[in-house]
């Protein structure tokens, strides 16, 4: 059945999916205490509540747009991308046969700047398989097509190392929750939040690190691709690289906090791991 209606939703109009996940949006806050607990907690610690009403129909806008942004053909996909800023920085990275590192956090439709890049040049992404077991065929089918999927295990990491040395393009969440082991607590607008490291590794291989997101137009129009350096060279320690990160997302999310997804977990504690005020009680 659900499976069904994701492929029925991806022949929507895109404007009319946007209408329906606005509804869902809304609904998802009303009937789950824990996401709406969570939602609150998160942009009210970042200090964003004047988004907040934007907000909660954009979360239910970034559900429905998927299945139109992975299952539709990749030429019609790419032809929402209505507009893109900073896309010479991408063409510095093929002048200088370097690879490109493209982080981008649960911001605007952040499936569909890989989808865009795929289309030009080969590009690799990091897979980590969802807990519903009916969605991960729809995701590998959709990804799958165009993009290279690197599951999140050393294989994986080993296949987004030889990308990037080859001169490729990388792609990841880098504000997804790590499994334990794979990440450190740093602090994310203020709180500490467990932090992938894979990121700030990656960037040692000399590739072009960028910050990107999709935008989401007004009234199902498209999506405005935008795309950044960081504001300065990653310096230190593995440690304070991945916090130096941390800081840099903050400030594109300040750019559209509407947009972000605050209802997603990001200050959970990965299974096994420690939180961070046992550690800090540690004599």
């Amino acid at each position: 059945m659900l499976p069904t209606l994701f492929r029925l939703f991806s022949r929507l109009p895109l404007p009319l999916l946007h209408n329906l996940g606005a509804l869902a949006g809304w609904l998802a806050w009303l009937l789950s205490p824990t996401y709406r607990r969570n939602f609150s907690a998160h942009i009210t610690q970042a200090g964003m509540t004047e988004a907040k009403t934007a907000a909660i129909a954009e979360a239910g806008k970034a559900l429905l747009e998927l299945p139109k942004i992975w299952l539709r053909p990749q030429d019609e996909v790419v032809e929402r991308v209505v507009k893109v800023s900073g896309w010479e920085l991408v063409e510095s990275a093929w002048a200088a046969g370097r690879g490109i590192l493209f982080l981008t956090p649960h911001l605007g439709c952040f499936e569909i700047t890989a989808q865009y890049y795929a289309a030009r040049k080969p590009m690799t992404v990091l897979y980590r398989r969802p807990k519903q077991d009916w969605l991960a065929p729809l995701i590998e089918e959709g990804r799958g097509a165009n993009l290279k999927l690197a599951p999140a295990d050393l294989s994986g990491v080993r296949r987004l190392l030889k990308a990037l040395k080859s001169g490729e393009a990388v792609g990841m969440l880098p504000d997804q929750v790590p499994g334990k082991g794979e990440g450190a607590w740093l602090p994310f607008f203020g709180r500490p939040a467990y932090t992938m490291t894979l990121a700030a590794r990656l960037a040692e291989t000399g590739a072009t690190v960028l910050l990107a997101y999709g935008e989401r137009l007004h009234y199902g129009a498209g999506f405005h691709l935008k795309l950044f350096a960081l504001s300065a060279p990653l310096e230190g320690d593995l440690m304070q690289r991945a916090a130096q990160l941390n800081r840099e997302l903050e400030t594109l999310i300040r750019q559209c906090p509407e947009q972000y997804l605050w209802g997603y977990n990001r200050y959970k504690v990965p299974a096994g791991a420690e939180p961070p005020g046992a550690m800090q009680a540690r004599p």
